[in-house]
């Protein structure tokens, strides 16, 4: 009996385990070419330099204009000068509307404002990104083009092949 009852159990354990599910999420090609390298799914990213936020899947900044957020596909003028390329982003996943709390993130990520240390998707070399960039195919583009990181030049004179 107790051989049986060990044998039932480790069949329900087996049975149990090869249930289990992953869930992986990915969006990047859903990620703007200026967010920061080494993410697969993003929800929002936080720009400290402006205090504005940027959420993925809708493609919209999110800043305060006056005592309310305003959401908008661009920056208002009044950040003009600054670089989404450049400027720090950190990334917030799990976390709905995370601008409610501004405070603290506002607090938290504050050392980052000013901080020019990440790669963009734009400028990244791994293939999984070549899909941000706006050439499906990049990796046939690079083989056929080289890896000059002119993407509209021909080579022929310094024209630009512009798309009409």
């Amino acid at each position: 009996m107790k051989k049986l009852m060990l044998m039932l159990i480790a069949i329900t354990g087996f049975t149990v385990t090869t249930r289990a599910q992953v869930s992986v999420s990915i969006n990047i090609g859903s990620q703007p070419a200026w967010g920061p390298v080494g993410y697969d799914y993003v929800d929002y990213y936080y720009l400290p330099d402006i205090q504005t936020y940027y959420y993925v899947p809708e493609r919209v900044y999110i800043y305060r204009n006056g005592n309310a957020w305003k959401r908008s596909r661009s920056l208002p003028s009044r950040y003009a000068s600054y670089n989404v390329y450049t400027g720090h982003k950190v990334v917030i996943n799990n976390v709905d509307r995370p601008y409610l709390h501004h405070d603290r993130y506002m607090n938290e990520y504050s050392g980052f404002r000013g901080k020019h240390d990440q790669v963009s998707i734009r400028d990244s070399k791994e293939e999984k990104y070549f899909v941000n960039r706006g050439h499906p195919q990049h990796g046939q583009w690079k083989k056929d083009h080289g890896n000059n990181g002119n993407h509209g030049n021909k080579g022929k004179g310094g024209k630009k092949n512009r798309d009409r």
